[in-house]
């Protein structure tokens, strides 16, 4: 995807910078990698590209499978559906998965990712081993289909092996849909080492861990993992249901989140995914400790999981980013417009999130995704500016709803208005993905991606 060696000038007739919008920007990108910024230049030897370039936004949680399952689970069950029947669903469906369709359809779900402008993913990869739960012959044969994708398509990734033990509290036995997810300690450490190995040859890769969960993850399992792996970013799933916050007070005298604060030294490489039902004291003491809270407001609403309480949470200080989690529309506009509406709906109020009079709800958002986003997939991304890489969105200035106003207005009507049919472009390390709104390798992906799913659901 790169060009090795040569820099490359980059002129932008809009852009937002660190410092706030400039008109006529260049970036001198080499090897992927902004080198110099400067507003107010002129167009000589430059590649001019029109629109409104913002930096690329970070999904920091997919599980790039079950893109193929979307629709699924929308027929009413016999009972109450919940998060507990719609994961049933899932079991079923992944037990069908080979390698090569995993491939397939995480090339689809990065494809569309990067058209709605997303630039960089963080999976978090919990599907290892065959359909009876054992390991191939290549034990990270799962993970090197995930950068595979990643590769093909040219979005940026964090790779997050995901730990998962047992099926549920005080080592509950795993269920038979849970077989392809089970490691003990040490293989999932060699996990870990051959997700390094795989990622090497991808720009900028980066590889963290993810123990799925508390109920999943025993905490002297918890503990040992931590232990073994000093470096690089943690995500775990926490407090996303009412009766996993039950169940944990059951099994550990504590509600997920206070227990993962007091107990597993939370920092700045943690992000909690979901984390939606917190006491306020949990709010306000996570938001402190820098960690990142992961929000999927798309998949949180689908499933009826419920609201996170984002302005309390922003009002302590706290990080975020977003995700597209089961990818069941895959838009970084529509996440973000979720979660400001999921506050509004609450409150029965408008413009919640925003932090001052005046500030511009979208703006706002977009930045704090952009801080949050960055940090979770601890990668050089989230900003147009020296030493970050050249992972750029393009917005259709002549779109009739960005067309009427300038500067922040253009992020509230992406956000609120248009979605991802105001992305024009997409540069990933200065290499143009996307361009007219369409990945240049949509037909072949595509084609892939509908053979496999139509092989899926005849089975």
């Amino acid at each position: 995807m790169e060009r090795g060696g040569v820099i490359r000038s980059l002129l932008f007739d809009h852009a937002l910078l660190p410092g706030g919008w400039a008109r006529d920007v260049r970036v001198v990108v080499e090897n992927g990698v902004i080198r110099s910024v400067a507003a107010g230049a002129n167009a000589e030897g430059a590649e001019c590209h029109a629109g409104i370039a913002v930096p690329g936004l970070p999904n920091l949680h997919c599980h790039a499978f079950q893109r193929a399952m979307a629709g699924l689970a929308e027929q009413r069950g016999p009972a109450d559906d919940s998060f507990w029947t719609w994961r049933e669903v899932m079991y079923r469906f992944l037990a069908r998965l080979t390698p090569e369709d995993v491939e397939a359809i995480a090339a689809f779900a990065y494809m569309e990712m990067l058209e709605a402008g997303f630039s960089t993913v963080t999976e978090f990869h919990y599907l290892h081993h065959d359909p009876a739960g054992r390991p191939y012959a290549n034990l990270g044969e799962m993970g090197a289909r995930i950068a595979a994708a990643a590769g093909a398509t040219g979005i940026g990734l964090t790779l997050l092996p995901s730990l998962y033990m047992t099926g549920g509290f005080r080592n509950a036995p795993p269920a038979e849909g849970q077989k392809r997810f089970l490691n003990d300690i040490d293989r999932f450490l060699k996990l870990v080492a051959r997700a390094r190995d795989i990622v090497a040859a991808l720009p900028g890769a980066c590889v963290g861990i993810a123990p799925h969960s508390l109920r999943a993850v025993p905490p002297e399992a918890l503990a040992r993992v931590m232990e073994a792996c000093p470096d690089g970013p943690i995500h775990i799933h926490a407090a996303e249901q009412t009766k996993e916050v039950e169940d944990c007070v059951a099994a550990l005298g504590a509600r997920p989140v206070a227990w993962l604060l007091a107990n597993a030294d939370v920092d700045t490489r943690w992000c909690l995914i979901h984390a939606t039902h917190m006491t306020a004291q949990e709010t306000e003491v996570l938001a402190r400790t820098g960690a990142v809270a992961g929000l999927c407001p798309l998949t949180e609403a689908s499933l009826g999981d419920g609201i996170f309480d984002g302005a309390r949470y922003l009002a302590a200080g706290g990080s975020f980013g977003v995700g597209t989690d089961s990818n069941i529309e895959i838009d970084g506009a529509a996440e973000l417009r979720q979660l400001e509406y999921s506050q509004r709906l609450r409150d029965r109020a408008r413009n919640v999130l925003a932090a001052r009079e005046g500030q511009s709800v979208g703006r706002h958002l977009f930045n704090t995704a952009l801080a949050g986003g960055t940090q979770a997939c601890a990668r050089p991304v989230g900003a147009i500016m020296t030493g970050k890489r050249a992972d750029i969105v393009l917005l259709d200035a002549d779109h009739p709803d960005l067309a009427v106003g300038e500067g922040d207005h253009w992020l509230d009507a992406w956000i609120f208005i248009a979605g991802r049919a105001a992305v024009r472009a997409v540069l990933v390390g200065g290499e143009t993905m996307v361009a007219d709104g369409r990945h240049r390798g949509r037909d072949a992906i595509a084609r892939r991606y509908t053979a496999t799913v139509k092989r899926l659901l005849a089975a």
